[in-house]
């Protein structure tokens, strides 16, 4: 007689054949079948989150810290809702992630039952596929090919959704018998690799170029291509940007290096893009953050654009040479059609840009007033933590002065959410990255903003044992918000004030309609950042002063047996340059509010 299990105990003997080792979640009714097994599991670690959104982050984070897929774990109904921001998340920046979702009884499937909600549906155009699983019988195959279709091609999230009955009901198919299993994905045959005519059009354009530019995306390191990208641009001696997702993929230190390009990018990166004559896109997706106004991109350059996704070439820009294949295969081959080229003479162009380099560097000016410079603070952060530490930054000014301001020498050291934007990402991102990797120093850099809406995944670090740090950019507003209603809004401070600071009384009311009710009252610190992480079961530090920034960051970086969160109280008024305002052209770049650079530009 054969053996039985149920279709719970199939889902995480599943889970464990398929490789994971640590699961993220919160138990609810229609997923509680599930929490049984876990109890016994040996090889599968259970984090057990405050909120399914941190569960999702923390996915994240594992994955893009470790390139494994990570897995998060939710119920019906709210719990699988709370999971669509980081399924959303993970959709835009191509993070292989599996989310296990319960589900009411089969049954009840169409009839509003108690914490009915149509995942699938919700989830359809933002994940890579889904599955509503029919039979306990299937749970085995049906999370195979969710790994796999998590984990290959362009990686993306990848939903199960389980009724309550299915991980109730007996199944004779067990894990161990089968693994692994046959998949059934009629249609998904990623390319990964590139045509060889499209190859050798390529190096042909490479080597007549007078002006080429790498344009390095995130896709070069979904396809953990970084050794292969120094290759190519040190046989080629072209010039190099790495996007935001990009940033680690090519060393900063590096004389080709640009950093990074688009809307907040160095003048150099941007300016090269602009008068190239050939853009060697590589994983890249012409994002408007980069582009600008897109029809205003690079208007005398030739396209050479790969990606494993077709779906991306041509999209925002016609590519001359579309390259469909893993960045890494397509790059090898790069490096190998273009031995036998000639190399470009590229000094004429490499003038222009170190001229451009010299003359406007990235750089900030310390506060008049004696406050601290938040990019003062990111900048020794970067430099005491050291290349080998994980940044991981949340969304807003913090974020891209974290992109400009630490020196990226190593892949996967930047974690951020860069295609949703997502506030909140940096605490349970940094708590599955430290996971993932628990023998690196993990550092949150966060905003006042996006603290507040999944800080209290640090109760999850305190109990669990989890010592990530995290760096409070405490401007006491939406820091980006502001700065943006004071480029284009009239200084109208419309409701972007957080109190988290006693200098924020009164002290940003624009004029007009509403003024005054928009500044937080009192002169409290609301919340108290360091009472807040004490009451998490976190030590709690605070900097208000330029000379107090390395003792304390060394502090910090003492303590290795508890979650550390240090609120760095910096200048309210400090802005993120340079700037390409939204819709406008990357010829518009200003390097302060009403400073353009004044480029001295001959054809190379």
């Amino acid at each position: 007689m054969s053996s039985q299990i149920t279709g719970a105990q199939s889902l995480v003997r599943s889970l464990e054949a398929a490789g994971a080792d640590v699961v993220f979640g919160i138990p609810g009714g229609a997923i509680l079948p599930a929490y049984d097994p876990l109890y016994d599991a040996e090889h599968l670690r259970h984090i057990l989150v405050r909120h399914e959104q941190g569960a999702g982050h923390a996915a994240e984070g594992y994955a893009q810290a470790t390139g494994r897929v990570g897995v998060c774990i939710a119920t019906s109904g709210p719990g699988a809702t709370n999971l669509v921001t980081p399924i959303a998340d993970a959709y835009m920046d191509s993070v292989p992630l599996v989310a296990i979702t319960g589900q009411v009884p089969s049954g009840a499937i169409g009839t509003d039952a108690f914490q009915e909600a149509d995942i699938c549906g919700i989830t359809l155009p933002i994940t890579k596929h889904n599955f509503l699983v029919a039979s306990a019988d299937d749970i085995p195959r049906t999370i195979a090919e969710a790994f796999h279709l998590a984990s290959t091609g362009r990686p993306g999230p990848v939903l199960v959704d389980l009724p309550k009955d299915i991980l109730q009901a007996t199944t004779s198919v067990l894990p161990a018998d089968v693994w692994p299993p046959t998949l059934c994905l009629p249609g998904y045959r990623p390319v990964t690799r590139p045509h060889g005519k499209q190859i050798r059009e390529a190096a042909r354009m490479i080597s007549a170029a007078r002006r080429p530019v790498l344009y390095v995306g995130g896709g070069v390191l979904k396809a953990r291509a970084a050794a292969e990208l120094r290759t190519l641009a040190e046989l080629t001696g072209i010039p190099v940007v790495t996007t935001l997702m990009a940033r680690g993929a090519f060393p900063d230190s590096h004389p080709q290096h640009l950093g990074m390009p688009g809307m907040h990018g160095s003048v150099a990166a941007v300016t090269a893009l602009q008068k190239s004559d050939l853009l060697i896109a590589l994983g890249a997706r012409f994002d408007d953050r980069v582009t600008g106004r897109l029809s205003s991109f690079a208007p005398k350059a030739a396209v050479i654009h790969a990606d494993i996704d077709p779906a991306e070439i041509g999209k925002n820009r016609v590519a001359d040479v579309p390259i469909v294949g893993d960045c890494r295969e397509v790059i090898a081959d790069l490096v190998a059609a273009l031995q036998g080229e000639p190399r470009a003479d590229l000094a004429g162009w490499w003038r222009q840009i170190d001229g451009w380099r010299r003359t406007y560097p990235l750089g900030y000016d310390l506060p008049t007033d004696g406050s601290v410079a938040p990019q003062y603070v990111i900048e020794r952060l970067g430099r005491i933590a050291g290349p080998e530490a994980l940044y991981v930054a949340g969304v807003g000014q913090h974020q891209m002065w974290a992109a400009q301001f630490i020196s990226y020498e190593h892949p996967y050291t930047w974690l951020n959410s860069g295609g949703l934007g997502t506030m909140g990402y940096a605490v349970p991102a940094a708590m599955g990255a430290k996971v993932g990797r628990p023998e690196a120093t993990v550092w949150a850099i966060d905003g006042d903003g996006c603290f507040q809406m999944t800080n209290q995944e640090l109760a999850t670090c305190a109990l669990e044992g989890i010592p990530i740090k995290v760096a409070i950019i405490n401007n006491g507003s939406l820091g980006m918000v502001r700065q943006w209603q004071t480029l284009f809004y009239d200084q109208r401070y419309s409701n972007t004030d957080l109190g988290t600071r006693p200098d924020g009384a009164g002290t940003s009311a624009g004029p007009g309609v509403g003024a005054a009710s928009s500044a937080p009252r009192g002169a409290r610190r609301v919340p108290d950042f360091v009472r807040l992480a004490e009451a998490l079961g976190c030590v709690g530090m605070r900097c208000e002063s330029l000379d107090e920034v390395d003792a304390t960051i060394d502090k910090a970086m003492a303590i290795d047996d508890a979650p550390v969160v240090v609120d760095f109280v910096v200048h309210r008024d400090a802005m993120v340059w340079p700037m390409v305002a939204a819709g406008a052209s990357n010829d518009e770049i200003r390097i302060a509010r009403d400073i353009a650079p004044d480029f001295d530009y001959e054809e190379a």
